[in-house]
């Protein structure tokens, strides 16, 4: 397959899946919002938003201080200039999927073409308004809908796998966003208030990543801090935890084996196995934001060694 199709398809799959967590994690700041909270608390909580996307200097530059609720949501939702709203992901993946168009399957094509064009609408008519989360809830769909068709109508090639590839990198960097922006500035010592706050605030993590049924299956008690961490970090059969989705990156990189991939399936193999055999109580001993800063650095790593090894970006 040439490269120039190939990163075509590793991106149009990305910026779906980064558009999806997107919501997840404004729905999650915005369920926050129902809690009581002082006027400082809300403002932390919308920066903690943009602090997941490192967003946190292009925000004040072009909105000021302090970040609110309404110019929070209208960056991160409908700022074409800013690379990581679910405006600019949609229009992305579009863009992605257009080039490409004569190796994707009509429905395939079709689904992510309305799912832009529906977006621009909905937007129109004022749902980030009206109903941010009916608009946050429409964006999850349409993301399940387009990997749906996908696995449903699409031949397990090459173009498959590298949309399969870029699915599972951007989720393994965004879950571990997710969790990192909670223990980055959170405090060990907790009073009765917080405790309730963390337990309203955790529970609505799970039911962003579609993962509160799967922690009752799991451990059928409360829910804690650790045993979410766990759930998100090691648990291999939660689809959306750092684990499972190295294994599925790992498992991709074996369908695209090619005479000089080696170096990028030893590096993604050895970040699996990290996590196969890592335990969460040591973890926590060396401070979980210092893990999961090093996770999205590596992360991180592996994407560009992708990019090195099959796509547009030339070697080193």
């Amino acid at each position: 397959m040439l490269s120039r199709t190939a990163d075509h398809l590793f991106w149009m799959a990305r910026y779906m899946e980064r558009a999806e967590n997107t919501a997840r994690m404004l729905d999650i700041n915005l369920k926050g919002m129902l809690l009581p909270q002082t006027a400082e608390q809300e403002t932390d909580a919308h920066r903690s938003i943009l602090r997941i996307s490192e967003l946190e200097t292009t925000f004040r530059d072009r909105y000021g201080e302090p970040p609110t609720n309404e110019r929070v949501l209208e960056f991160m939702v409908a700022d074409p200039e800013n690379p990581s709203s679910i405006f600019a992901c949609l229009q992305a993946a579009r863009e992605n999927a257009r080039a490409v168009r004569g190796t994707l399957t009509t429905e395939s094509w079709e689904t992510i073409n309305f799912t832009w064009l529906d977006f621009v609408d909905r937007l129109g008519a004022g749902e980030l308004r009206s109903n941010p989360e009916a608009l946050f809830e429409w964006v999850k769909t349409r993301s399940h809908l387009s990997r749906g068709v996908t696995v449903g109508t699409a031949l397990k090639d090459d173009a498959f796998y590298f949309g399969q590839l870029g699915t599972f990198l951007e989720r393994a960097d965004n879950t571990a966003r997710i969790l990192d922006v909670r223990f980055s500035h959170s405090g060990s010592p907790r009073d009765s208030t917080r405790q309730l706050e963390d337990f309203y605030y955790w529970t609505s993590i799970l039911s962003s990543v579609s993962a509160l049924e799967i922690y009752r299956k799991v451990y059928r008690d409360v829910v804690t801090p650790s045993r979410v961490v766990e759930l998100l970090i090691l648990n291999p059969q939660m689809p959306r935890s750092l684990l499972a989705s190295l294994v599925e990156v790992c498992d991709t990189l074996e369908q695209l084996r090619t005479a000089g991939s080696t170096p990028c399936e030893r590096f993604a193999g050895k970040l699996r196995a990290e996590l196969l055999y890592a335990d969460i109580g040591q973890i926590f001993e060396a401070d979980l934001h210092d893990y999961l800063t090093q996770f999205l650095e590596r992360v991180h790593e592996l994407g560009t060694l992708v990019m090195r090894t099959y796509l547009m970006l030339p070697l080193a």
